[in-house]
């Protein structure tokens, strides 16, 4: 790689690292209810109000060695971790999209995707502010991609909505529960939007696939029969981000699968 090129990338990277520690104010209030823009970042120990100085991403939890300045509590690692794969993200599409109007499209996309994730493991719920925008968003902005199509997009929509819709009613004629809530619908339909209906079967197939190897060790661990909760979203986020990065090969390993 060219000296230029590690300079985007790190560029990329700091952005990155930026908009994740933004990402943690909305992963926190956002299932709160609570504005995302007022008040400032405080510690929720003590109230502490974050001087900027002290709210720099990554550094500012090494040099404060992972503890509040003001009560000295504990800040929990997942702070800098979201920090650092936010900033991961970033320099991943920039690397793989180059310097393109794609590129602060799919920057958003990975960014709703880390907010999505990470609510949905705390409370298993999916907020509709994120992905019903992001359904218009990913359609809006196809316009912006050069190797996505508006007509692409639109038929990512009905699909990714549509199939995940079918399956849901599907299960819950054969079980008589819910099994499929209608926030991992929505998402769909937003990745639809964003990556295009090819996405679609590759992704449902590698996110059950993860959510299988994942969700089986889980609930023998725990003990759990088949009802055990583990929400969907997380892996299709996962596997929305492995479809951005490396589509083609997943579909070529998908259709090779199927045959």
């Amino acid at each position: 790689m060219s000296f230029e090129l590690y300079i985007f990338l790190g560029a990329a990277f700091i952005l990155g690292s930026i908009v994740g520690s933004f990402l943690n104010v909305c992963i926190y209030r956002i299932p709160a209810g609570t504005s995302i823009v007022s008040p400032p970042s405080s510690c929720p120990h003590c109230g502490y109000c974050i001087r900027w100085y002290q709210n720099v991403p990554i550094l500012s939890y090494l040099f404060l060695t992972g503890k509040c300045a003001g009560c000295e509590q504990a800040i929990s690692l997942r702070y800098p971790l979201i920090e650092f794969l936010t900033g991961g993200l970033f320099v991943l599409v920039l690397y793989y999209s180059g310097l393109c109007l794609a590129t602060p499209v799919y920057w958003i996309f990975a960014a709703s995707l880390v907010v999505i994730t990470f609510i949905d493991l705390d409370h298993q719920v999916i907020p509709d502010v994120i992905s019903l925008p992001g359904i218009v968003v990913g359609f809006v902005c196809s316009f912006a991609v050069p190797w996505l199509s508006w007509f692409d997009s639109f038929l990512g929509i009905l699909l990714g909505g549509g199939l995940l819709l079918a399956i849901a009613w599907g299960y819950q004629f054969l079980t008589k529960r819910e099994g499929m809530g209608g926030g991992d619908i929505k998402l769909l339909a937003m990745i639809g939007a964003f990556l295009g209906w090819k996405s679609i079967f590759p992704i449902i197939f590698l996110a059950s696939l993860a959510g299988t190897v994942i969700g089986v060790p889980l609930m023998l661990m725990r003990r759990e029969d088949t009802r055990f909760a583990l929400p969907f979203g997380p892996f299709l986020s996962l596997a929305a981000i492995c479809f951005l990065l490396w589509g083609s090969q997943l579909i070529h390993w998908y259709l090779g699968f199927l045959r």
